[in-house]
């Protein structure tokens, strides 16, 4: 079972989540939380795999407690839920380790996808906001981290570079696999490889890279 913790500071909220993970028959909430600083007290408290994050909470905001939970309990897996509005945040959250991030309207099948792509162990970018979350930084020091991305993207061969741009589109393994006509285990050996040359933490932090690059569509 994947055992999770939701904090958001609206009860509907916390409920219609816990409705929609309950579904499904490997996930388990285990604890809410309204604010920040008791979502990182129940993470210690119980043996979470997942930590759902609202990004404005009373007490200790949800990038605060992300950066507590990475100090304290860096095992958990931390997804950000936040609204178009708040695109600078969810930028922040990324770079600082979070396993991800979903809209709040997002369908309960991706939430589902979501938080069990985290606690494998992926990053989760929501498929409908990654173009329009990663082309947010176009207008800030673009010729600045273009050159600094290029230069870390020298270490990787012609084929990583290929799977580097499919991730700047929000593929998912399968998907890319499918795109380059190879296996999806193939494609995640790849995504290891290009991690650990580029020192990316995860595949999201890899596909900002990519996008700062240039690489993938326009």
């Amino acid at each position: 079972m994947i055992r999770v913790l939701v904090a958001d500071d609206e009860p509907l909220i916390r409920a219609g989540i816990r409705m929609i993970l309950t579904s499904a028959d490997d996930i388990d909430v285990v604890a809410e939380a309204a604010d920040g600083r008791a979502a990182v007290e129940l993470v210690r408290a119980h043996a979470v795999d997942v930590a759902l994050l609202d990004i404005q909470m009373p007490v200790l905001d949800g990038l605060s407690a992300l950066a507590e939970l990475r100090r304290a309990a860096p095992a958990v897996r931390a997804l950000i839920l936040t609204t178009f509005g708040e695109r600078a945040n969810v930028l922040r959250a990324l770079s600082e380790g979070g396993a991800g991030f979903l809209l709040k309207d997002s369908a309960p099948a991706e939430l589902i996808q979501a938080v069990r792509a985290a606690a494998a162990g992926d990053a989760y970018l929501s498929p409908a906001a990654t173009r329009h979350v990663v082309d947010s930084l176009a207008s800030s020091r673009a010729a600045e981290r273009g050159e600094e991305a290029r230069r870390r993207l020298e270490a990787l061969s012609t084929r990583e570079l290929e799977v580097l741009a499919l991730l700047g589109e929000g593929l998912s393994n399968a998907d890319a696999g499918a795109r380059i006509h190879v296996s999806e285990a193939t494609v995640k050996t790849y995504v290891s490889r290009i991690l650990t040359k580029l020192g990316c933490e995860n595949r999201v932090q890899a596909a900002l890279l990519a996008r700062d690059a240039g690489l993938g569509p326009d």
